[in-house]
């Protein structure tokens, strides 16, 4: 007599499906968890990019280019003279040296330079000063309650004189009207584009060589038209005539 055997198919079956809804459980699961933390590092790096941005925005740049090195040869600009290399000290620190910059629709001011807080930046200055080099540039980047950006001889933010300089610390804050620094892409990246603040930006303060304090003309300075290049404007802006420097 035969013993009679269970059929066991009902039962593989039961499980197979169970499995199969286990295994489709477990990918929904891992699923949302994954999106979630996709969502989180996009947060994170909307963040960041908010924060470069307004970075950006808020601090003065010249937007310069790479420099050529040392003797390569640049393209010529709208105006300005290109030099090769950083120009020989020649100013003493221990003199008194202040550069009047006269506006081509009148009125100049006057700036003290600190020679012995930035000696560097003062000798450039001086340097293109008496090389003409400012003269028919624009204060191409004016902000309301900002600064006044010029120096560059292309009026679009991007040029310089062909060399780069380093940064230099001091006690020195914008902590007033009138302070002169130099405009910058970056530590080190120095060359002839400056700016004078309208009032008050300790935000800047330990990110630009501060050379300079308007002393007299003030009025002069705050009279120069606002133009933000990121609003495309269709005028240049205002024209400095001379730079004069006077050493003592």
């Amino acid at each position: 007599m035969k013993k009679h055997q269970r059929d066991n198919t009902p039962w593989i079956i039961a499980a197979v499906i169970l499995l199969m809804v286990v295994v489709a459980v477990a990918t929904v699961i891992f699923s949302n968890q994954a999106d979630a933390a996709q969502q989180t590092a996009g947060l994170s790096t909307q963040a960041a990019v908010i924060q470069q941005v307004t970075r950006a925005a808020a601090a003065p740049q010249s937007t310069t280019a790479p420099q050529a090195a040392a003797g390569a040869t640049q393209p010529a600009q709208a105006a300005g003279k290109q030099f090769s290399a950083y120009p020989p000290m020649t100013i003493d620190k221990a003199k008194q040296y202040t550069a009047t910059v006269k506006m081509a629709k009148g009125g100049e001011f006057t700036i003290q330079l600190y020679a012995d807080k930035a000696p560097l930046t003062v000798n450039s200055f001086v340097f293109l000063a008496r090389q003409k080099y400012f003269d028919g540039t624009t204060f191409h980047r004016v902000l309301e309650g900002f600064m006044a950006q010029g120096g560059d001889p292309t009026g679009t933010g991007m040029g310089g004189p062909g060399y780069q300089f380093v940064n230099e610390k001091s006690d020195l804050k914008f902590d007033k009207a009138g302070v002169v620094a130099m405009a910058n892409a970056g530590p080190d990246t120095n060359g002839s584009q400056f700016f004078v603040t309208f009032g008050a930006t300790p935000q800047l303060d330990g990110g630009y060589t501060i050379f300079g304090q308007v002393t007299s003309g003030m009025d002069v300075v705050n009279k120069i038209t606002r133009r933000d290049p990121s609003q495309n404007p269709t005028f240049s802006g205002d024209a400095i005539e001379s730079v004069t420097i006077t050493e003592k």
